[in-house]
């Protein structure tokens, strides 16, 4: 039984990061826009599969993402490397422990990123706002971190089904997934084949659980079947 009927149809749309309706737009926006004033920095865009930063290079930035999204990974030699996360509009990313990167942080689409001194970001942060975003910025890091360690402890379907969830709280869309990721960056940010991610689309949309319009659309047609998957 589904739990909600979807059009498929009525979602199909270009990829925007954030919010999927008309006033979550504007409300993400403003709140992106006010939180850009406590961070301070300046903006710098860059192109699709541009590296904002690499690994080994000085961690003097922090950066937070105003538009588009940002994949991180960690090259394991041989073309392979692992994406540690997907950084999306409003994130605050860069704060790494020490004074050299551990990952590199890599453009997806079209991003616009404001770019702070690290130094100057944490050393000065006097105003209480300013403070507060940089501690949740870390708080959820290190959230992010437990809960993708315990993600590849998982079967590939939950895998997917953890990942769909996420992907659909991030950006505000109950019954729309609209991916900036490819199939292979989802595969090599769950520890999976792209093989396996596709097959594992493919048995969801037969069993009725998504309906797939485009490769980089997913309508959760039964998010409790999701939800029951990760438990």
């Amino acid at each position: 039984m589904l739990t909600q009927t979807v059009d498929a149809r009525r979602y199909v749309a270009p990829y925007r990061s954030g919010v999927g309706t008309a006033s979550g737009v504007g409300t993400a926006l403003q709140s992106v826009k006010k939180s850009a004033g406590v961070f301070g920095g300046k903006e710098k865009a860059f192109k699709p599969n541009e590296e904002l930063f690499s690994e080994g290079e000085s961690a003097d930035y922090v950066y937070k993402i105003l538009r588009g999204a940002v994949r991180s990974y960690k090259s394991l030699g041989e073309g392979r490397r692992k994406i540690e996360a997907f950084r999306l509009r409003g994130d605050v990313f860069g704060l790494d422990p020490g004074k050299e990167r551990e990952f590199c942080a890599e453009a997806i689409d079209e991003v616009c990123v404001l770019v702070a001194r690290r130094r100057t970001t944490v050393g000065t942060a006097a105003d209480s706002e300013a403070i507060q975003e940089l501690c949740e910025a870390t708080a959820r890091e290190l959230q992010r971190v437990q809960q993708h360690a315990l993600l590849l402890a998982m079967s590939a379907r939950q895998r997917m089904a953890c990942f769909l969830i996420e992907m659909s709280q991030r950006f505000g869309e109950p019954n729309l997934v609209e991916l900036p990721m490819s199939r292979q960056d989802i595969a090599d940010y769950l520890g999976l084949s792209i093989e396996t991610v596709s097959r594992t689309f493919a048995k969801f949309a037969a069993n009725g659980i998504v309906s797939l319009p485009t490769s980089r659309h997913v309508v959760l047609r039964d998010p409790d079947a999701l939800q029951q998957m990760r438990e």
